[in-house]
């Protein structure tokens, strides 16, 4: 029979009695192993598990498996992440609604899940948009609302015309919605905040102490946060009694201000719009377009004179005022000073409108403006002329203070989180509207507030259309009152859920001695793409949870590892591109096995991974090659005392050592370094050194048996079924009795006598060019090695002794012989 076309049965016999055995319930309240908590990110239920989902979480199985064989209690959660527009969208698309396809996705990914041999807790499985689980989350809104944490406030957002639905900054691609791909327009609404700014220095702060993050992910955190030292500066508007007060991280920037620039929302543009200095349709006209940062750089610039001037704080210069399209409200005071000479943005709006520019710092040689450095010197800056910027950076601080025009201040980049969402299939936001007593918080006895699934939403339609939901009393003076209509922000279920995975049980979002035994999370796994938004608000809602007494530490994850995308073709699978890669399909053909190998194989978990037809036949072919070799052995005795004290001979030394080296690495590979590609390579090469060993001596069919056991627990983690098949046909029936599946049997414990050697092998390199190896005593000398070297008859070739010039040694390692050409020795 084919390698590749192996009978595939014996994976859903086995998956059946895992199933049957509750073989992955983790019991949480054991404490008598170490805990060890391994996440990936759950999954929103599209319906169709793909090669990305299969990779991301045949990582976390790896590593989950590999810890239940070291000792550990392991557990592995699995739920779905299922509000949300992408499903309301997908549900109107096909004419139902959004539970019923929420439930048959569910149902559909979980039965392909099992077919991978995921080894999740489905005793813990939750999904989000169950009032059992959101519930939870309305309690924790209240919370936070009576810490002082939430607040509502007229906001400028994205706002997708078309999903009628407000977008994060994040959700904005190339000025586009990321769903309907609809041009995005800025709009004023009245937003629920949650005041993440609170914690922003601590969410800084505390990236130095997570050495179990990647660099980039905690780079990109850092520059999100966006710490920054600067000033406030005043300008006196002309003709009005206020001030334009504008916040700057180049204060040495100052006297090169050649104008101002204001949102179209700002109070200043109003008044300009009451007092017909400009008209309404132009300012409208610059309200177009995302209030995503990246596009604000790279969008056209634009603007209008908004017919005011004002007073520059030191050189008391008539500044002009502009109304600008690349100024945002929701950004400081929605005020700028324009300096084009040092900043790209005003240096491109100035040449579009002619307005002056005016160089403040000197630059390097043959550098061009606009310069954003602070190397050169300071010019055309009055008393400041001469000192380098960072110099006059103080100094000017210093001075606008002195005449009280500025101070200095400190600032982030980033700003509260904007919860709300104008669509349907999301949680109530847990608010009474009262026209006698205002914002009126849902007492805790009501939660949840259900979302109506009675609701007719082919349309799309919103809660804000549904008086059964919205028609209320209030809960201070039972007078009628309107329910908030708005939803949660999707990131709100997902930043919380690791909690509620360990009290699925309770009454209470989280039981306070598990939380305090099981977090944090000890290796979190999931796509770099969440680097900023779920990441961020986790670390958040992390640390409200534990100022509200609910948790204990201070992080909610441990370790994170970021894994790469699966590409076909070169280009990330996607329906849209016609590239996808059905698993089931491969799984029906080769096994699970076989893809799980593949994909750990294929290329470094943290780099992309290309498919390849190909390599899912090589994989197929290795494990055919496994059960050639193990198949037909003999069950191994009850005992499982392979050797009593005795002799090996140098090869069965070597053989024996080839089996532990390989066995210490493979865990390391595990355990430390998540080099599974590296393992596989590593148990491909024990393989070919397990089936090259010849029976040539007494005890070479034990070695071999060993090997094979060493081997099983090594290659199960990865493949966990045909392991599980071996091992029902070679382990002692009292080791099965004891453990009926492998990957709950500890790995068989390392004999570290096999990895002391008596001889090594040295590499011989002529010339630098490698020419074979020779066996010599551990400590052997270069003497030692050299005259190993002439006596082995292919290598004496190419090392004639009296052309010897020199000899490199490096004990246990790589001898190099330096020879003269034969007219040099004469």
């Amino acid at each position: 029979m084919s390698s590749t076309m192996r009978s595939l049965d014996h994976e859903a016999a086995i998956q059946h009695r895992w199933e049957k055995a509750q073989a992955f319930s983790c019991d949480l309240g054991n404490k008598e192993k170490p805990k060890y908590y391994c996440l990936v990110m759950f999954p929103y239920p599209s319906g169709r598990v793909h090669m990305g989902h299969v990779r991301n979480y045949t990582i976390g199985d790896v590593v989950a498996r590999a810890k239940m064989m070291s000792g550990h209690n392991v557990f592995f959660p699995i739920g779905w992440d299922s509000f949300g527009l992408p499903a309301e969208n997908a549900a109107l698309a096909q004419k139902t609604h959004p539970q019923v396809w929420t439930e048959q996705n569910i149902a559909e990914m979980k039965a392909q899940f099992n077919k991978l041999g995921l080894a999740f807790d489905w005793d813990t499985e939750l999904t989000t948009s169950t009032p059992e689980y959101y519930k939870h989350e309305q309690w924790l809104f209240l919370k936070m609302y009576e810490r002082g944490l939430v607040y509502r406030k007229e906001s400028l957002v994205n706002w997708d015309p078309v999903d009628q639905t407000v977008l994060a900054n994040e959700q904005v691609i190339d000025g586009c919605g990321w769903r309907s791909g609809a041009p995005v327009e800025r709009k004023m609404i009245s937003q629920w905040f949650l005041k993440i700014t609170d914690y922003a220095p601590e969410l800084l702060e505390d990236l130095s102490k997570m050495p179990g993050w990647p660099s980039q992910v905690k780079t990109m955190q850092e520059n999100w946060i966006g710490y920054s030292e600067g000033a406030t500066v005043d300008f006196d508007v002309q003709g009005l009694e206020q001030t334009l007060t504008v916040f700057t991280t180049r204060p040495d920037t100052l006297m090169g201000v050649t104008f101002l620039s204001v949102a179209p929302e700002h109070p200043l543009a109003q008044q300009a719009i009451q007092l017909q200095k400009v008209e309404q349709h132009q300012v409208d006209g610059l309200c177009v377009g995302s209030a995503k940062e990246a596009d604000l750089m790279t969008m056209t610039k634009q603007g209008i004179f908004s017919g005011f001037y004002a007073t520059h704080p030191l050189t008391e210069e008539r500044v002009p005022i502009w109304i600008a399209n690349y100024v945002l409200m929701g950004y400081g005071s929605g005020a700028v000073m324009g300096v084009p000479a040092h900043d790209t943005r005003d240096f491109e709006f100035a040449q579009s409108y002619e307005l002056p520019i005016v160089q403040v710092i000197t630059t390097p040689e043959d550098t061009a403006l606009p310069y954003g450095g602070r190397d050169g010197l300071m010019l055309n800056s009055g008393d400041f002329d001469g000192m380098t910027a960072i110099e006059a950076h103080s100094q000017i601080v210093e001075k606008l203070i002195a005449i009280e025009k500025g101070t200095a201040q400190t600032q982030y980049r980033l700003r509260d989180w904007g919860l709300s969402r104008q669509r349907y299939w999301g949680c109530p936001i847990p608010m009474v509207h009262c026209d006698d007593c205002g914002i009126v918080p849902v007492p805790e006895d009501q939660l949840p507030i259900k979302l109506p699934l009675d609701m007719p939403v082919e349309n799309g339609a919103q809660l804000s259309q549904w008086p059964a939901f919205y028609e209320t009393t209030c809960p201070k003076c039972a007078g009628a009152a309107r329910r908030e209509t708005d939803t949660f922000d999707t990131f709100m279920e997902s930043s919380w859920y690791y909690a509620r995975y360990i009290s699925t049980d309770s009454e209470k979002l989280v039981d306070k001695e598990r939380a305090d035994h099981w977090l944090p999370v000890d290796q979190y796994i999931g796509g770099v793409e969440h680097a900023i938004l779920h990441l961020l608000y986790s670390r958040f809602i992390h640390k409200v949870m534990r100022d509200i007494g609910l948790v204990s530490c201070d992080e909610p994850f441990e370790s994170l590892y970021t894994q790469g995308m699966v590409l076909k073709d070169g280009a990330k699978m996607s329906k849209s591109k016609g590239n996808v890669v059905n698993p089931d399909t491969y799984i029906e053909k080769y096994g699970a096995d076989t893809i799980r190998l593949f994909i750990m194989f294929a290329a470094p978990c943290d780099q992309s991974l290309e498919w390849s037809n190909f390599g899912v036949e090589g994989a197929a072919r290795f494990l055919g090659r496994v059960e050639q070799f193990i198949g037909p052995m003999e069950r191994l005795s009850a005992d499982l005392v392979l050797f009593d004290d005795r002799s090996f001979s140098v090869r069965q030394k070597n053989m024996r050592f080839s089996v532990y080296d390989t066995y210490q690495k493979i865990w390391d590979d595990y355990d430390r370094r998540f080099a599974f590609n590296v393992a596989v390579a590593r148990l491909m090469t024990l393989l070919n050194d397990l089936t090259a060993y010849a029976l040539e001596e007494d005890g070479d069919e034990t070695i071999l048996m060993e090997g094979a056991w060493i081997f099983l627990h090594l290659l199960q983690p990865i493949a966990p079924y045909i392991t599980q098949k071996l091992y029902e046909q070679i382990a002692p029936y009292s080791v099965l009795d004891a453990h009926p599946f492998l990957m709950h049997r500890p790995c068989p414990e390392c004999d570290t006598t096999a990895l002391e050697r008596d001889t090594v092998a040295i590499g011989v390199q002529v010339n630098g060019k490698f020419r074979g190896e020779v066996h010599v005593g551990i400590e052997a000398t270069q003497d030692d090695v050299r005259a190993a070297v002439l006596a082995d008859e292919n290598l004496k070739r190419y090392v004639h002794e009296a052309y010897i010039d020199k000899i490199i040694y490096v004990p246990r390692k790589i001898c190099n012989f330096v020879m003269l050409k034969e007219e040099e020795s004469e």
